[in-house]
């Protein structure tokens, strides 16, 4: 189960919570969070520390974790940038040669583009990329909210039509008689 998923249900059963219309159970509820998710941080970041004072001490198993990275990530845990994080989701979603254009830390948009040739053009291709890319910002990357694939834009323009066709007689091409 992912953080994003995670997340929701929590939500879900403290809405449900309070839905019943008893104040006090809800805030309960709330408070118990609240302290398991302290105590929680408090655990991995013992974790973190220990990890990475060892002899070797690699994260890189814990980084490259989508669960450990989203939990590391919820409690501001992760020792990576954001430019960091992103790549780590674009190679876990195996998206093939999409390019970071520009991420609105305002907004929360990240802009990816494909290079000019990249992939067939089909509409069922970007969109399957976009929903792997999406799932795995949602762990490694939660401040990104809005994914634009310029491709997308591309595939829509109309194909480039390469002809071949024989040369005109009495020519013939550098090294080939």
């Amino acid at each position: 189960m992912s953080a994003q998923e995670t997340g929701r249900r929590v939500e879900e059963v403290l809405d449900r919570l309070a839905a019943l219309g008893r104040p006090e159970a809800s805030e309960a509820a709330e408070e118990l969070v609240r302290v398991l998710m302290e105590f929680y941080g408090a655990g991995l970041a013992r974790i973190v520390a220990l990890l990475s004072s060892a002899p070797g001490g690699s994260l890189d198993p814990l980084l490259g974790d989508e669960v450990a990275a989203g939990l590391l990530v919820l409690h501001d845990l992760h020792p990576e940038d954001t430019a960091a994080r992103v790549d780590r989701a674009l190679n876990a979603a195996d998206a093939g040669a999409l390019v970071v254009e520009e991420f609105d830390q305002t907004t929360g948009t990240l802009r990816l583009s494909a290079p000019a040739g990249g992939g067939c053009g089909c509409r069922s291709t970007a969109d399957g990329t976009r929903e792997r890319v999406e799932a795995a910002l949602s762990c490694f990357a939660p401040e990104v909210v809005t994914v634009e694939l310029a491709e997308a834009e591309a595939a829509d323009a109309e194909p480039v039509l390469l002809q071949i066709g024989t040369r005109p007689a009495g020519t013939a091409s550098a090294g080939v008689r």
